[in-house]
């Protein structure tokens, strides 16, 4: 392996044209080499994008001896299929979130990966960003006291919902899935602790049942409460507060700070006085670069597998209440 990592792209997916192939692109560490769809349009996707090689089967891609990792961006309910044929063919996989649609799909992703010796990652960037690192450095240091409570927002205003894989629950379709994922992954990463009952409502879309919005309340086993709201019937909105005995840090752009060039933003709120700090970061390109660095080092990823499946279990926690009505209690 030389000292960059060869990547192919499995999907023309929008999030893979407009973030990750111009992402691999600015990697010091990364080459594109391929993309395949499923048609004939792949071809006006690789040269509009300057790709060298198009497939027209991602069954094409993955035979392709000089290629080393994937990346998927294909619909969820698709993950778990094509991360098993990737890891299979011997490739290193970067999976979109959520990574699958149930707990026990998720840990079977992750033991194939480690059956084959590839890598795995999920596709959760945001934490990646130098943003959240100096957010656990003030908790360590004591700026906010004892942490009491986390709450999170990921948000955004969908339109034509008729024709979203979003909004068709055989998919993995639903605001939870899509963006409140993000939310229960940030308070879960920012307590170093995980949820052992949830409780959670939700406006569910009169035709497709999926959670058009989620509400979500949170007990972690280290005692901290959390809760979380996301949705795709309210105006963006994609951050996370933590409230302190002594005071609160907020982030207004949590998750995607590439909406704001790049710029994380930190509020720190102590006693009756706020100061601002200011960390930049190229999101997908840190992503990209990390991932491929575990691959070139033979290190494991910062987002570890062992984290994503118990995202899902949260996940799964939270749609089990949307259903019932009922807390639940998560059982490791």
């Amino acid at each position: 392996m030389a000292n960059k990592i060869r990547w192919g792209v499995l999907s023309t997916a929008r999030i893979a044209q407009e973030q990750l192939i111009p992402a691999i692109k600015r990697a010091s560490n990364a080459e594109l080499v391929a993309i395949a769809g499923r048609g004939s349009n792949v071809h006006d996707v690789a040269r509009a994008l300057d790709i060298p090689i198009a497939y027209e089967s991602y069954e094409e891609l993955l035979a392709n001896p000089i290629i080393d990792a994937v990346y998927i961006p294909l619909p969820n309910h698709l993950h778990k299929e094509w991360v098993f044929k990737s890891a299979k063919a011997g490739k290193h996989i970067l999976c979109e979130k959520p990574i699958s649609l149930t707990a026990k799909e998720a840990s079977e992703m992750v033991e194939i990966c480690m059956e084959q010796n590839v890598k795995f990652m999920e596709a959760f960037m945001y934490q990646l960003h130098p943003q959240h690192n100096r957010v656990k450095e003030l908790i360590s240091s004591g700026a906010i006291g004892e942490i009491k409570l986390i709450t999170s927002s990921h948000s955004f205003y969908m339109g034509n919902r008729k024709s979203q894989f979003r909004m068709n629950k055989e998919m993995g379709g639903g605001s939870l899935f899509d963006v409140g994922c993000y939310c229960i992954h940030a308070i879960r990463y920012m307590a170093g602790a995980e949820p052992v009952k949830v409780h959670c409502l939700a406006d569910l879309d009169s035709e497709t049942e999926v959670d058009i919005s989620a509400f979500g309340t949170l007990q972690l086993d280290n005692g901290i409460h959390a809760t979380f709201n996301c949705s795709f019937d309210m105006a963006g909105r994609n951050e996370y507060e933590i409230v302190g005995s002594l005071g609160t840090i907020k982030v207004p752009f949590a998750f995607r700070p590439d909406q704001n060039g790049g710029l994380g933003r930190i509020l720190i709120q102590q006693h009756d006085m706020t100061r601002e700090e200011s960390i930049h970061g190229d999101l997908y390109r840190i992503e990209v670069e990390h991932f491929s660095d575990a691959i070139l080092n033979n290190t494991n990823p910062e987002v570890t597998g062992g984290f994503s499946v118990e995202n899902m279990r949260v996940i799964e926690a939270c749609l089990e209440s949307i259903k019932t009505g009922e807390v639940i209690e998560i059982i490791s």
